[in-house]
């Protein structure tokens, strides 16, 4: 179990300048641990710019802090080191495929732990126990273990690089410095090691800053999904129950209709058969009648027939005919020209013109002032971005231009080259916002957040990033270093209107009415933040306080 304890801390024991195990450890202000001759190395290097600091924290010291040997850390590695010097053959580790294998090893090979850059070699654990005991190679670099170790040597004089020459940018020996690189810029491969370490530490730095705001950014539009679909649900939800009630109502229309065409129905039939009746009747009392009068014709008695002849001559006497109806479809025709004319008119509320109108309604852009300020947005300058000849007021929503240069801190979304300031919030969904404009060449736009920071492809609408509406005594619409001119006097206030997801972007000048400007109908694909670029000392742009 106590084997296994320090096995668990062996990677704190662990010299993170040289890589290797920790030799006559000392322990600086900071709290980390290093070799002495590592970290004594490494303050000789940084003494020639008076700065001393750590290199996994970056702490700084005014003066050299003094070095004493950790006793605590030094028992902990010879405890370390003794148990690797114990270990049973079972317990190490034969190399596999891909393995750096250990070159002293005969027979089956061991895994490499350690390769060695003075050496070139690489060594398993019991091999590797020299290098922390002979005061020889105690001062060998060690590294973790690789097959690529014949990239340290000089094809030309298999000689090991250990110098970089800045001239020609590669690797070479000392032979190599005294040749063909005689006279050239060359500093030890440590030295711009540490130089190129920076470059690395700040581009890690740049990275995760874009990281966090690209992360800003999904959540956002994250955000603005869930609320358009939320949007979308309630709409669809509202939609589907108004037809639901439309239905209902045609079908009770319908069942109406239907009751009203069987009672009507009824009410003909009843009188029909009615009238049926009567007719029935009067057939069987005709037909009576033609009975009598066929038996008085045929009699044979001449005194009998004369005297029936009164009472049955009167059976001749037609009574009233009844009327009889020579249209039998009544009036159920009617019913149905109205039934049609309620199917042409939802045909007409219905139709694709009305499908096309609410696709316009969805996409309907405020025409007004008040309307537009239901999508205000509240906006600030991104210090961060500010140009260094520009000064950030009133709360980072003002940008004027100086003759004395600002001592920002470096940041790499900072714009060095024009004078130019980025909003702090992304734009997303249907925004909008007013600039005040106290100057006499200025640029209202909108851009990518990774738009360049330097050269021409800086400049708002100078690139594919950007979209910028130039003032410059006449307006000019800016994209992609197309440019369009604009009619129409200037304004000092300008207000933006953007829908992200349609696409839509509005430049208006703000009065009592809004008058547009110029608008752009496309396709952003990331999101937005608003850009100024200011001309002029003393000239300023400035967010306007929406309410």
């Amino acid at each position: 179990m106590a084997q296994q304890g320090i096995q668990m801390d062996q990677k704190k024991l662990y010299c993170s300048i040289c890589l290797d195990l920790l030799k006559d450890p000392v322990t600086i202000p900071c709290g980390h641990s290093y070799c002495m001759d590592c970290i004594g190395s490494h303050w000789d290097e940084e003494n020639q710019r008076y700065i001393y600091s750590c290199p996994q924290c970056r702490q700084m010291f005014r003066l050299r802090p003094d070095l004493k040997k950790s006793t605590v850390l030094a028992d902990l590695v010879e405890e370390v080191k003794k148990t690797r010097l114990e270990s049973s053959p079972d317990d190490l580790c034969y190399a596999g495929p891909g393995d750096v294998s250990c070159d002293f090893c005969t027979g089956r090979k061991l895994k490499a732990v350690k390769s060695c850059l003075q050496c070139l070699v690489s060594y398993c654990d019991q091999h590797l126990q020299p290098h922390y005991h002979v005061a020889a190679l105690k001062n060998h670099k060690l590294v973790d273990p690789s097959k690529k170790l014949q990239e340290n040597i000089c094809s030309a004089h298999n000689e090991v690089m250990k110098i970089f020459c800045r001239t020609d940018q590669q690797c070479i020996c000392y032979l190599c410095s005294l040749d063909k690189h005689r006279g050239h810029d060359t500093v030890s491969a440590a030295a711009e090691r540490n130089d190129k370490q920076r470059v690395v530490g700040l581009n890690q730095e740049k990275i995760q800053q874009r990281i966090q705001d690209r992360e800003k950014d999904v959540r956002m539009l994250q955000q603005e999904v869930k609320v358009i679909n939320q949007s979308a649900d309630k709409a669809g939800a509202n939609s589907e129950e108004t037809f639901k009630d439309l239905i209902c109502l045609i079908e009770k229309r319908n069942s109406d209709v239907k009751q009203q065409i069987r009672s009507k129905q009824t009410d003909e039939v009843r009188k029909v058969r009615d009238l049926e009746e009567k007719l029935k009747q009067e057939l069987v009392e005709l037909r009576r009648r033609s009975s009598e009068l066929e038996q008085l014709s045929q009699t044979e008695d001449h005194i009998r027939f004369l005297h029936n002849y009164p009472q049955i001559s009167n059976l001749c006497d037609s009574k009233e005919s009844l009327s009889i109806r020579t249209d039998p479809k009544v009036n159920f025709e009617v019913v149905e020209t109205a039934v049609s004319k309620v199917k042409e008119k939802l045909q007409d509320v219905l139709s694709v013109e009305w499908i096309l109108k609410l696709q316009e309604n969805l996409q309907v852009e405020p025409k007004t002032r008040a309307e537009f300020l239901q999508y205000s947005r509240h906006l600030t300058l991104d210090p961060n971005t500010t140009n260094p000849q520009l000064l950030l007021s009133e709360g980072n929503k003002k940008a004027t231009v100086t003759r004395q240069i600002q001592s920002y801190v470096h940041h790499p979304d900072r714009f060095m080259e024009k004078q130019q300031v980025l909003s702090r919030e992304s734009l997303t969904g249907r925004c909008y916002w007013e600039v005040d404009q106290i100057t006499i060449i200025a640029s209202v736009a909108v851009t990518y957040k990774d738009i360049s920071r330097t050269g021409r492809e800086s400049v708002f609408g100078y690139n594919d990033r950007s979209w910028a509406l130039e003032d410059s005594l006449n307006y000019t619409f800016i994209h992609n270093s197309i440019k369009t001119p604009i009619s129409g006097p200037p304004s000092s206030r300008i207000g933006v209107y953007l829908d992200h997801s349609a696409g839509i972007l509005s430049f208006y000048r703000v009065s009592d009415t809004m008058t547009l400007i110029h608008r752009v109908q496309t396709t952003f694909t990331q999101p937005l933040y608003a850009g100024f670029r200011i001309l002029g000392f003393d000239h300023c742009v400035e967010l306007c306080e929406l309410k």
